[in-house]
């Protein structure tokens, strides 16, 4: 195994300046091309990312595309090179979508006559309603209850004057295929996909139709299963002035599990800038702690000194839902740092739940040494031609002002030093009525400012352990599954963890749930919690309870009364019980039942399925009554539909069976596990006839011909159950392997789209690493090539590099399936 080896100056070194003698950290540089890059990962709502290969090239974004402007500026000897972020587009609605103001639409689910998206089409009998059309039950933004596979709409905008001459841009939001026309001229047409808020600029011919009074925005839109969704609107582009147009040169990108690594050439010098989120989880304290670090590096590249200063801007939307919000900023130092601080001026604590949501309420945080640093509030465009001309002045907004940070380098041939981001949400999430505070303050005892003074007293230790865990990481996943996985797995790590928001319950219980990210914004959801589940058992099972706790104590409490788990407890952030339109018994009982074991596997004991072994024994008979063969219900998988007989679902229930007499076991109670595993292994024999189809199983008992990926069946070998003949895994493999596209094994026979995480399971049930890397190789192949640049998605097509849907969800720590098979089998 060959190793790229650099020594960046990470941790401590990066701090020590001018320091020869400092510790250099060995570094494994990933070559993955990532689809986006991590910069500040806390939690799901205070989450920046750069979705372009350069940190200049665009404005640094939320996870779901909204931006969190993020300007980074080095003058050197007057001279200003921008290297992060990019100063952003303003853009106005002239046509409102239904979350900048209501809009009323004509609307039909049954077929229209041919001409319905030209203007004159005769409406009657179209039904009338207020957007956004969708399924309420899951999106927060329908208004209009749309249910059925196919939905036409119809908008008469009225416009104030003509738009010819200025640049516009359509934005929409759809699920799933969605076709737009405006006067009568297709603008979109995505087939099979769904997104929210995007933008398509408008050609000149579309500009020119749209004149002053009525003019009609026309779309039909396809929900292939789930949820549906359709929102459109048009936005305008206001004349702007933009200071920072000479970018740096930016000469690579490295991300890792901690870290994400730039370097850059500013003129006479580089810099180099690193983003840290000290995520480990066996400190739970530090893992919930609300500060990132941005750290910087100045060297001279011409061996002389140059007169330096970075300039550092946040915009108020890192504090706010929406950009219009108003906000109010303040500046002040405190001890030895220096902070800029923003928040929206309503403050509505826990006052919204959804999806393509952001926080407005607690406040953002910037902070640095104060020696060198000054921090200032205000105009934007005054602060920025305020640095240009050496000062930090500018007049305060009403409700808009940008934060600004300015560090003066002096003269200098080697200069370094960091700048802290944080955020204070003061309540993170409402469980059963009660609000609770983050894990860092669950005694009330603590500060955002004590937070501020940890990280920083700790920062040169935290830096060298991160660069260290980087390393280990890339080691350790090289070995049991190749470079290719090993860089997945980096890209992975702050991705899945700030998904999850850490608190503790009021029964004084690990809460730690995820929110289901551009999949309908539910909090703590089972079927989440199990594919992200690998990652947890490996550095801390009790996080791994974290992400179930909750559905326990939902039954257990009485509030939850069917005889088999919950789908979730709310819609983030608002915990206080199921709002997902469906159950899926047999799914989320089989994951917890399937959890519990492999925690108690990695523990050693069975003491936590103890605690929970009345209900553990009501789902584990409401499967053996119902999970041989599933009735028409949802699976993890429900984008695809309710669909009946479904063989890996089947899997998934004799194995949660199987997992309960594991337990059962372990706890001594020998009768007990003897009966469920004999349960098990005759429903596995039961299910080998039933699903055969020669050379492969079946994705439908009763349909021949079908085959789908089996990846429930990975536990009958990291637990050694025995449940199934190691038989039907090898020829499901060897299947699998005519069936790759490009880019990956679809799901199914159905559609060419695939889950990645899946993939990752399904490739694990190989018994050799060769096999295994065949799997993965595609996946990284469509990491690297994918032209929708957005947060790890694992929902793609196979034969293109497009994402499907999904984005930034916790899903990608099942990634590490393969770390965690090395793990139990030690």
């Amino acid at each position: 195994m060959k190793y790229s080896l650099s020594t960046l100056l990470l941790g401590a070194a990066a701090l020590l300046s001018g320091c020869a003698s400092a510790p250099k950290t060995e570094h494994i540089k990933n070559d993955l091309r990532a689809s986006a890059y991590p910069l500040v990962t806390i939690d799901p709502y205070t989450s920046a990312w750069s979705f372009t290969d350069h940190l200049y090239d665009a404005p640094v974004k939320h996870w779901t595309g909204k931006d969190f402007s993020l300007i980074g500026v080095a003058r050197v000897d007057g001279q200003p090179y921008r290297f992060m972020g990019d100063e952003e587009l303003e853009l106005l609605p002239v046509v409102k979508t239904s979350e900048q103001g209501n809009w009323i639409g004509k609307y039909t689910t049954v077929k229209p006559a041919a001409g319905w998206e030209k203007a004159g089409f005769n409406e009657t009998g179209w039904k009338e309603g207020p957007a956004a059309f969708g399924t309420r039950e899951n999106e927060h933004t329908a208004k209009t209850q749309w249910s059925e596979e196919f939905i036409w709409v119809r908008r008469h905008a009225d416009l104030d004057e003509d738009l010819q001459g200025k640049n516009i841009y359509l934005e929409y939001s759809h699920d799933d295929d969605v076709m737009i026309y405006i006067n009568g001229i297709k603008v979109v047409d995505t087939g099979n996909a769904c997104k929210k808020h995007q933008l398509v600029k408008l050609s000149d011919e579309v500009v020119a139709t749209l004149k002053k009074g009525e003019n009609l925005i026309a779309a039909y839109c396809h929900n292939r299963g789930a949820n549906g969704l359709l929102d459109f609107g048009l936005l305008a582009e206001q004349d702007d002035t933009r200071f920072f147009t000479q970018t740096a040169t930016q000469k690579s990108v490295d991300v890792q599990a901690m870290n994400t690594i730039y370097q850059f050439t500013c003129g006479p010098v580089d810099l180099n800038l690193t983003f840290t989120a000290p995520m480990f989880m066996d400190d739970l304290d530090l893992l919930s702690r609300p500060v990132n670090y941005m750290t910087y590096q100045v060297t001279a590249n011409d061996g002389k000194e140059h007169d330096v200063q970075l300039y550092f801007e946040a915009a108020p939307q890192w504090a706010l839902d929406l950009p219009h919000q108003e906000s109010v900023s303040d500046t002040f130092t405190k001890g030895e740092l220096t902070y800029a601080k923003t928040g929206s001026y309503n403050q509505h604590v826990l006052n919204k739940q959804g999806d393509d949501v952001r926080i407005d309420w607690g406040y953002f945080y910037m902070a640095a040494n104060k020696e060198n640093t000054s921090s200032i509030a205000g105009n934007g465009v005054e602060l920025r031609k305020s640095f240009l001309d050496g000062k930090t002045e500018a007049s305060k907004t009403k409700g808009y002002d940008k934060l600004v940070l300015v560090t003066d380098l002096g003269g200098t041939k080697n200069a370094n030093g960091h700048v802290l981001l944080g955020y204070d949400d003061l309540f993170s999430v409402q469980y059963f009525g009660e609000n609770l505070r983050p894990y860092w303050n669950r005694k009330n005892n603590e500060t955002i400012f004590s937070q501020f003074e940890k990280a920083e007293k700790e920062y040169p230790t935290l830096m060298q352990k991160s660069a260290e865990f980087d390393v280990q990481l890339m080691k350790d996943a090289t070995r049991v599954g190749g470079r290719e996985y090993a860089e997945l797995c980096a890209a992975a790590y702050r991705q899945c963890l700030a998904a999850h928001k850490l608190m503790e319950a009021p029964n004084g219980e690990l809460f730690y749930p995820s929110k289901e990210n551009f999949s309908n914004g539910s909090i703590g959801t089972v079927d989440l919690s199990y594919p992200s589940a690998p990652i947890f058992l490996i550095y801390n099972p009790d996080l791994a309870k974290g992400l179930i706790n909750h559905i326990f104590f939902y039954s257990e409490s009485g509030k939850w009364t069917k005889p088999f788990a919950a789908h979730d407890i709310g819609t983030y952030p608002l915990a206080n019980g199921q709002t997902y339109g469906g159950d899926m018994p047999v799914e989320e009982s089989g994951n917890i039942l399937i959890m519990a074991a492999a925690i108690a596997a990695v523990e050693g004991n069975a003491d936590y399925a103890a605690q929970h072994w009345e209900t553990l024994t009501t789902w584990t008979n409401y499967l053996t009554e119902h999970g041989l063969d599933p009735e028409n219900q949802l699976c993890t998988d429900d984008f695809a539909g309710h669909f009946a007989h479904n063989t890996n679902l089947s899997v998934k229930a004799i194995l949660g069976i199987a997992s309960y007499a594991y337990l059962a076991d372990m706890m001594g109670k020998k009768d007990i596990a003897a009966e469920y595993k004999q349960k098990a292994k005759d429903m596995a024999v039961e299910w080998e006839k039933m699903a055969n189809d020669g050379d492969h199983y079946r994705l439908t008992f009763d349909k021949p011909g079908t085959w789908s990926q089996k990846y429930n069946l990975i536990w009958n070998k990291l637990l050694k159950m025995g449940i199934f003949p190691d038989s039907i895994a090898e020829k499901e493999i060897a299947y699998y392997l005519t069936k790759q596209n490009k880019y990956g094994l679809p799901l199914d026979n159905r559609e060419t789209y695939t889950k990645t995480d899946w993939i990752m399971w399904t490739a694990t049930l190989a018994n050799d690493k060769e096999t295994f890397q065949k799997f993965i190789a595609p996946v990284h192949l469509f990491m690297n090539e994918t032209t929708d640049r957005v947060p790890m998605s694992d929902w793609v097509f196979t034969d293109t590099p497009k994402q499907r849907g999904f984005q930034a969800r916790s899903v990608v720590g099942g990634y590490y399936i393969k770390m965690l098979e090395e793990k139990l089998n030690k």
